[in-house]
């Protein structure tokens, strides 16, 4: 008689299968359900899980994914542009006796490369980004945050593309106290944003959306810029309105940057609405333990916002890699990214 051997695990020695992993991982980073919850949770179904268990079992599936997060940040890296930001959260620290400030920055890649990757750093500093997007070169849409500005030399290889929501918000903080002038620079956005929308609806090609922008936006854009010019030394430099002129001429190249290649966007807004799910659940989990927590819900986001992007369930998508990485081979490891991925038993994964 033979015993058949046991199918590989996602925790080696651990009683948690694939699907309660998946469960406790889409539970926190999809639907911000802090730990303490899910305990009470399971305890009215008459199962004991301590939210110490369900943290170690996070940070050993992102070690266990450790090598598709790799995989998803080199398709992230071959992206022609790419959009970051950065949002903060609290992190205890045993040394200190209050929680300080970590940073999850969100890197979105282009239509060709449908990835979301975040990375976490226990610092607002250039070391984190600079180390993340290390090699890569092409476009990088941000706000003005001066870190940036180190990457945009040409030894780099990085070109800037700026922010119209960015700067677009300097002028409606400042219409409160200035709408004489704030009103027509914002009817003019408005007008730029109106074409972007325009090119949306119809599902205007790159090259068309691109041909579209030179023929009405450009012309926007120098009507915008002369007015801005003129209105600079009516207004007060540290006025709300002297801040808002003097951010959009500041950074006139990086915001007239689209104007460059159909497939640049007018803003940086997906980035921003990968941050939003940071900043809803930090409302719920409140702060992560170390900064080793902060690298683990950075990789499990990852995957939760790529399959989000992709159409893909993120349930089933972690259900079913956690259940076949172990024993997946390596060579063939991007067949299981969220924008690549089958489901084991459909026919396009036979």
């Amino acid at each position: 008689m033979r015993t058949a051997t046991k199918p590989p695990q996602p925790i080696e020695k651990s009683t948690a299968g694939a699907s309660l992993l998946a469960q406790v991982i889409v539970a926190k980073w999809a639907d911000h359900q802090p730990l303490h919850r899910q305990e009470k949770i399971f305890q009215r179904h008459g199962i004991e899980i301590s939210r110490k268990t369900m943290g170690g079992w996070l940070a050993q599936c992102a070690e266990l994914l450790d090598s598709l997060y790799q995989l998803l940040r080199k398709e992230l890296l071959s992206s022609k542009v790419i959009g970051t930001d950065d949002t903060s959260v609290k992190v205890l620290d045993r040394t200190l006796s209050f929680a300080r400030i970590g940073r999850i920055w969100p890197y979105v890649g282009d239509v060709h490369h449908p990835v979301i990757v975040y990375d976490y750093t226990p610092t607002r500093s250039r070391a984190g980004p600079a180390k993340f997007l290390e090699g890569y070169k092409g476009y990088l849409q941000a706000d003005a945050y001066s870190v940036y500005d180190a990457f945009f030399k040409s030894e780099r290889g990085m070109t800037e593309v700026g922010c119209w929501m960015h700067a677009r918000r300097y002028f409606f903080k400042a219409l409160e106290s200035d709408e004489l002038h704030m009103g027509p620079a914002l009817h003019l956005i408005a007008r730029l944003y109106a074409v972007e929308e325009r090119a949306k609806t119809v599902s205007l090609p790159a090259e068309q959306r691109l041909a579209l922008r030179q023929r009405i936006s450009a012309r926007l854009l120098r009507r915008l810029q002369q007015y801005l010019l003129e209105l600079q030394p009516k207004v007060l430099p540290k006025s709300p309105s002297g801040a808002a002129v003097r951010y959009a001429l500041n950074q006139w190249g990086a915001l007239t940057r689209f104007l460059e290649d159909g497939e640049l966007e007018i803003d940086n807004g997906a980035t921003e609405r990968a941050n939003r799910d940071i900043a809803l659940g930090r409302g719920n989990w409140t702060f992560f333990v170390s900064d080793s927590g902060g690298k683990t819900a950075a990789v499990l986001r990852s995957f939760i916002a790529s399959c989000k992007r992709s159409g893909v369930e993120p349930f089933a998508w972690f259900q079913d890699v956690l259940s076949r990485i172990p024993a997946h081979s390596i060579t063939r490891l991007g067949e299981l990214l969220p924008h690549n991925w089958k489901p084991l038993n459909s026919p396009a994964a036979v």
